[in-house]
């Protein structure tokens, strides 16, 4: 190769264009050294160092950094775009990443498992999301979206002496495995037919995604072009859980340590929203004839299936797992949504984020009252919740009413802003299944507040089973945690502001 490309090519790596990735690197790698140097009577200060070094990174993002000098460029020979949406979305995971590890410290406290290991990887695992979302080149999204893949491989199967966590992490494996296989085919599949010179448009690189858009633009009517384009959605459909790639997320978050669960549940679903968003209204945007039809029925039939096969459940973590599939269907039509409407794509990322303060508020609870195996929780015990611990009611009902969309909460601004989006892009269909979608959800999450605000009928003779909220005890810290996600929840939802002016209009 050319010397002097080579010299243009090293140009492009603008290492403090990522600084907040290698932070979370960095940080991953100094919590081993300090694990293998610092007495074992320190070690309980490893995760209060992971936690604070991240909180101080999201400050400064927030405060000092937030119009970074890099948005706007392409970065690393054309790997990673920067851009505003791209920033907030680093604010998301970092948030996430931040939570998990409270939730990872509360759930480790009863385990016997190595525990600095599991901060190590939901570090790794957060970067990648972040890289993942600026990503600008399908070699980029590939390896990226394969370190969050295997970095949950490992953290499903993480209480490895719970056999159903164990099942829970071999049934990941199989299925992410297979995921994996059917978007690498995809991406293939379109770099045989971009780079071929028979075609017009054809390019040497035709993996950066403004390369393959050109082409898409020549040839949006062929046949191999066409089959690339499907086999990566589905293999990204896989990731958000959308029908009908949801069979595995029953099992999974019901089997994973809760924490996990909550990490599956947000920050992997906002990864592949930012990842779809980014394929669908730029790279695949040629092809909107044949795709956005596709993506309708597959988001009717997500937010059906997800609701109606939450109604039978009883298991709290399985029926977060199918509510959560009803709402990556709520978010895929704002995705649809914005090829037309110019600011459905910061309702995209406003409901983001009030999914990311509700669902991590009611998984705060359920990690709280869960015991040594949290995979068997269910409804019945919850009974006497409010009476015995008044808090955690309350954190559970707002982030339950949240995500149900009850005024005034976060949750029901998200949804009115979607519902608002698909009204001006004509999706008259997808909106009359959405408000039937959260008619649905009503029962099922208000069956949960029941079950903590209300005494629930027994038959004569039976005994209401034994509840752990008597015996749990909350931390200043996890009182302050979940404090402030029920805030942001009530706040986001009386209160937009600047946020919300910048999501609809500037971003």
């Amino acid at each position: 190769m050319d010397s002097n490309l080579l010299i243009e090519i090293a140009r492009t790596n603008q290492w403090p264009a990522i600084y907040p990735e290698l932070v979370l690197g960095g940080l991953a790698l100094g919590l081993l050294v300090l694990e293998l140097f610092l007495p074992r009577s320190l070690h309980r200060m490893i995760p209060r160092i992971a936690i604070w070094v991240q909180v101080l990174l999201l400050v400064y993002l927030l405060l000092f950094d937030w119009s970074n000098r890099f948005i706007g460029m392409e970065t690393f020979d054309g790997m990673l775009l920067h851009s505003a949406s791209g920033q907030i979305m680093r604010v998301f995971f970092i948030l996430c990443s931040i939570l998990v590890c409270y939730l990872g410290q509360v759930a480790l406290e009863r385990q016997t498992m190595p525990r600095i290991e599991f901060f190590h990887i939901v570090l790794v695992v957060s970067a990648a999301m972040m890289l993942l979302a600026q990503s600008n080149h399908f070699v980029m999204l590939f390896v990226a979206l394969e370190t969050v893949t295997v970095g949950f491989y490992v953290l499903v199967s993480y209480f490895r002496q719970n056999p159903a966590t164990l099942e829970a992490g071999l049934k990941y494996l199989i299925l992410g495995a297979l995921s994996s296989a059917i978007l690498l085919f995809g991406i293939v599949l379109l770099y045989g037919v971009g780079g071929s010179p028979g075609l017009p448009g054809s390019s040497a690189t035709s993996m950066h995604f403004d390369s393959l858009r050109f082409f898409l633009e020549q040839n949006s009517d062929n046949t191999l072009a066409i089959g690339g384009v499907l086999l990566v959605v589905a293999g990204i459909a896989f990731k958000v859980g959308l029908f009908p790639f949801q069979i595995w997320i029953p099992d999974v978050y019901q089997g994973a340590p809760t924490p996990v669960t909550a990490f599956l549940a947000v920050g992997s679903k906002g990864a592949g929203v930012a990842v779809l968003f980014t394929l669908v209204t730029r790279v695949f945007l040629p092809m909107q004839g044949m795709l956005l039809p596709l993506l309708g029925a597959v988001a009717a039939a997500t937010i059906l299936f997800g609701n109606l096969a939450a109604l039978t459940q009883r298991n709290t973590k399985r029926l977060m797992g199918l509510s959560g599939v009803s709402h990556a269907g709520f978010l895929l039509i704002g995705i649809i949504a914005s090829v037309s409407v110019s600011w459905a794509g910061g309702a995209v990322i406003f409901y983001l984020f009030a999914y990311l303060f509700a669902s991590f508020a009611v998984f705060a609870v359920i990690t709280h009252l869960s015991g040594e195996d949290d995979t068997a929780q269910d409804l019945d015990h919850y009974l006497d919740l409010a009476k015995d611990q008044p808090f955690l009611g309350a954190v559970l009902a707002i982030g339950l009413g949240s995500l149900a969309g009850i005024p005034p909460l976060a949750g029901f601004i998200g949804k009115a802003l979607l519902f608002v989006a698909a009204v001006e892009a004509g999706l008259y269909g997808l909106l009359a299944v959405a408000i039937a979608g959260v008619i649905i959800s009503i029962y099922y999450y208000f069956g949960w507040i029941k079950a903590a605000y209300f005494d629930t009928w027994q038959l004569p003779g039976q005994d209401k089973p034994d509840s752990p909220a008597a015996s749990v005890v909350i931390t200043p810290y996890a009182r302050l945690a979940m404090v402030g996600l029920t805030a942001a929840s009530v706040i986001l939802g009386l209160f937009q502001g600047s946020f919300g002016n910048w999501l609809l209009t500037g971003w």
